[in-house]
């Protein structure tokens, strides 16, 4: 629905900004029930669903208190209350949730999903954290220099993706790149020959401009011996992260990580690395080549 000639009070929508935006005169329970105050709610209404965000957003204690007297991560909360005791039909959030403490952060968006749900209203979420992006988003539009790259499901995005940025962007650590000319049926990495499927070699053939091929991390093998198709790489790190490992390698003069299972074998020195067909993708000039 067009709201460009609808006075912002009538809208019914509620936003929730990265610099908090908050009346410094007023309370965290006046900020947070002002909407509804304006609104026409009575007093009691109002104190009830202020109370009500507040024990959900951890500001009990801090409703008598102003802006200048919270921290950062307390007045990012009184701004998503002040936007959920509303009910709007439209949310935008503007990255609400940046700055907040790492546990704080994995508790809110438990929070706001189950908001999400509850309310069954559109959210807008604005974010540079990818993690976020999946989490929340039934579908996922990725901007890169001021263009819509893609649209999907974090699945789609993450299977398949469109744009060089997506790849990298979507998934942790995102997907490897790698120039390289297609001659026939392999991907030509300096010499070293990467076998791909076969529609994805025709389409490379016909591709023009900077050919690269790209693998997600978790997509790459890595074997301790020589293995048929294997390239040999050499390894420059191992990073410990708990139910996973991430491996750093030299392939061919390119750096590449691969993403470990727990209980992986991890080779010391040398690896041997082998791109599955049916993962490998072919980028042009950043595009996706894959059908």
């Amino acid at each position: 629905k067009r709201v460009n000639e609808i006075e912002p009070m009538d809208r019914d929508i509620a936003m929730v900004f990265q610099n908090y935006a908050l009346y410094p005169h007023m309370s965290v329970r006046q900020n947070m029930g002002y909407g509804l105050k304006i609104a026409g709610l009575p007093k009691a209404e109002i104190n009830a669903k202020v109370e009500q965000a507040a024990a959900l957003l951890q500001l009990g204690e801090l409703l008598d208190r102003k802006p200048k007297q919270l921290s950062g991560g307390q007045r990012q909360r009184v701004a998503l209350g002040r936007a959920i005791v509303r009910k709007p039909d439209v949310f935008l959030f503007d990255e609400p949730l940046s700055n907040l403490d790492a546990k704080l952060r994995v508790q809110m968006r438990t929070e706001l999903i189950k908001l999400h749900n509850r309310l069954e209203s559109t959210s807008v979420y604005v974010t540079h954290d990818q993690v976020e992006a999946l989490t929340f988003a039934d579908q996922v539009l990725v901007m890169y220099e001021g263009e819509l790259v893609q649209i999907g499901t974090p699945q789609e995005l993450f299977e398949n993706p469109k744009h060089k940025f997506v790849g990298f962007f979507i998934g942790s650590p995102g997907m490897n790149f790698l120039a390289c000319t297609v001659d026939g049926s392999t991907a030509r990495v300096d010499g070293a020959g990467i076998e791909l499927d076969d529609n994805t070699a025709a389409l490379g053939q016909k591709a023009s401009g900077k050919i690269e091929i790209g693998i997600r991390p978790m997509h790459l093998e890595v074997h301790a011996d020589a293995v048929d198709g294997g390239i040999p790489a050499a390894v420059k790190s191992v990073q410990d992260q708990g139910s996973f490992k991430i491996l750093t390698v030299n392939m061919a003069g390119h750096t590449l990580r691969a993403r470990l299972p727990e209980g992986h074998a991890v080779p010391s020195n040398e690896a041997w690395l082998r791109f599955p067909p049916q993962w490998t993708k072919l980028f042009a000039d950043e595009r996706l080549v894959n059908k």
